[in-house]
């Protein structure tokens, strides 16, 4: 079970994980469907707000303390959990001080062939984690966000070291119910929850899934809805917070709207090449 204190400054991350019997769903309780599938989500976004409201507290003043000291956010994730980072990263409506680091920059920044990471195990290598920030401009004020529902695979957990050693803070979007009944693919055998600052629980099960088949498979996973409840929040209270201490607020407008570009091209400028556009 992960721990009641997490190893950084900050003292949020995951408690008592739910057990299988929080997530009990099963078609002798109700027929697979719509119904069954809102409620699962409801209660999931509805356990999240009601538990995690600290532990993003906590990550929010993280981030506008470094985006204060003139940081970005850094976010990393991979797989399915990279929706998150989008949540985060380029959303109209969202902060503009915000990278997204992705295994695909060895490609589309490292000239990598693309054959190299097409395979969904490459998340897996450790190695990659150097290779991906040694193709950003890292500044010592940015604060790392990264997204893992397991919180197991090398990558994950190399950046998450590399970012803790580079003396940067460290907030994890991840599932303590899942990560602590994993063993970690990084040789350290360290799971993300374990090197953040701040843990922020989106509260799925193991595996994801939260709806049984007759088969006994589960479908209806619910870190994804979750994980961008939790970045919307977690935004929100940065803002919040940056606006209550008088600082200006760097928002994102949609490049969809007549006057987007101009506010956005402007915003853009502060931050160089550091800031790095969003494909389409």
């Amino acid at each position: 079970m992960p721990p009641t204190t997490s190893p950084g400054p900050c003292t949020s991350s995951p408690i008592d994980p739910p057990t299988e019997a929080d997530h009990v769903t099963t078609t002798d309780l109700e027929p697979i469907g719509q119904p069954a599938a809102a409620r699962i989500l409801r209660e999931a976004a509805d356990r999240l707000i009601a538990t995690q409201a600290g532990a993003i507290s906590a990550a929010a003043r993280l981030v506008a303390d470094g985006l204060r000291a003139g940081g970005l956010i850094q976010a990393f994730a991979t797989g399915h959990s990279r929706s998150i980072t989008a949540e985060i990263v380029g959303r109209a409506g969202g902060l503009v001080p915000a990278n997204a680091l992705s295994i695909k920059d060895l490609v589309m920044y490292g000239g990598a062939d693309p054959r190299e990471i097409l395979d969904p195990t490459v998340e897996r290598d450790p190695s990659l984690a150097q290779r991906i920030l040694d193709l950003a401009e890292i500044h010592p004020s940015d604060v790392f966000v990264i997204t893992s529902n397991s919180g197991g695979n090398g990558s994950v957990v190399e950046m998450a070291r590399l970012a803790k050693a580079g003396g940067h803070p460290l907030i994890a979007i991840t599932s303590a119910e899942h990560s602590s009944q994993i063993t970690s693919r990084h040789p350290s055998g360290q799971r993300l929850f374990e090197l953040a600052d701040v843990v922020i629980d989106n509260g799925s099960p193991r595996g994801d899934a939260a709806l049984a088949l007759p088969s006994g498979v589960r479908i209806t996973p619910t870190s994804s809805l979750t994980g961008v409840l939790i970045a919307q929040l977690l935004v929100t209270e940065v803002c919040g917070l940056l606006l209550a201490s008088g600082e200006d607020v760097p928002v994102l407008v949609s490049a969809n709207v007549p006057e987007g570009d101009a506010h956005n091209e402007a915003l853009f400028a502060r931050y160089g090449t550091r800031l790095r556009p969003s494909e389409p």
